[in-house]
């Protein structure tokens, strides 16, 4: 017999520091809870139904949100933010805090700068998080070689960024969503009919899609609130995962080699073909299948 599909629930607004998060949530709420987190100008959209429902069939509770100027959260006018880099973390632990009232400590998944904020909240708040899993992101701070920068095709893109078009040509926007996720593809290739798909998600939820923009203006390497200081990845206590294309264009292989070695018990697994993205549909199976090993019953045992 097959198993029934898990539940998907209505998106609900969360206020947090005069904005209002968009969240959604698939599973049994009595089961443990992940909390995916996306990376910088991303919206919920990136973690799609059927990842989040693969991992919800393994009995977890999965939870996904829009940052504050993604999506269907509030938003500033573009090119003109009303907060500060380390906002964004903050608008996370909210949601963190909300979670932990309603069941227990958060299992944290986070990607790129979602991985950042993540490493951000276990060094500050460890009691409120169960394990992390740090998908195609660095360490945000303690590490002392020298890491290999940006691939070509990454750097020129950053260095040139495609000129955004007119708010109201809908045709011009979904192109250059779709086109700005080409140069951070790896060996997998680029599936540009998955990425018109997630395109039109989020253009058909989000209230202003330039605003996702501002988080290139605030994002930062600050100091750690909690401390006063630089953060240190050597001082995270809880069970770390580290997924990691084999093909990252932005953070290549070595960044995450060293951020698995510098957090005390970190494992690594290196992803196949994957670039900057989040996983593809090819890789699925893979990380739904780590991610349910590494948020399992024995996970406090191994940290």
């Amino acid at each position: 017999m097959t198993p029934p599909t898990p539940a998907q629930d209505r998106e609900y607004r969360l206020p947090v520091d005069g904005a209002e998060l968009c969240v959604q949530g698939f599973g049994a709420p009595a089961d443990p809870t992940l909390l995916l987190v996306a990376g910088a100008a991303g919206s919920m959209d990136g973690w799609e139904d059927e990842f989040c429902l693969g991992i919800a069939r393994g009995g977890r509770r999965v939870v996904r949100y829009d940052h504050r100027d993604t999506g269907a959260s509030s938003w500033d006018p573009p090119g003109a933010p009303t907060y500060d880099g380390e906002q964004l973390t903050r608008d996370c632990l909210a949601l963190v805090g909300h979670l932990v009232a309603e069941g227990g400590p958060v299992h944290l998944v986070g990607l790129s700068m979602g991985g950042g904020i993540v490493q951000s909240v276990a060094l500050q708040h460890p009691e409120l998080v169960a394990s992390l899993t740090l998908i195609a992101t660095s360490a945000i701070g303690g590490l002392s070689e020298e890491l290999p920068g940006p691939m070509p095709v990454v750097a020129s893109f950053f260095a040139q960024p495609p000129v955004a078009p007119d708010p109201g040509d809908h045709r011009s926007l979904l192109t250059h969503l779709v086109e700005a996720e080409r140069p951070f593809a790896g060996g997998l290739g680029f599936d540009e009919e998955r990425a018109t798909r997630v395109a039109r998600r989020v253009l058909a939820r989000s209230a202003s899609p330039a605003s996702a923009d501002n988080h290139w203006l605030v994002i930062t390497g600050d100091e750690d609130p909690a401390v006063g200081l630089p953060p240190d990845v050597h001082h995270l206590r809880v069970p770390t995962l580290v997924l990691h294309g084999s093909d990252d264009p932005l953070f290549p292989l070595p960044h995450g080699r060293a951020l698995a070695a510098a957090v005390p018990g970190a494992r690594l697994v290196v992803l196949q073909g994957m670039g900057h993205e989040y996983p593809p549909p090819a890789l699925h199976g893979v990380v739904v299948q780590e991610l349910l090993t590494h948020t399992g019953p024995s996970v406090g045992d191994r940290g």
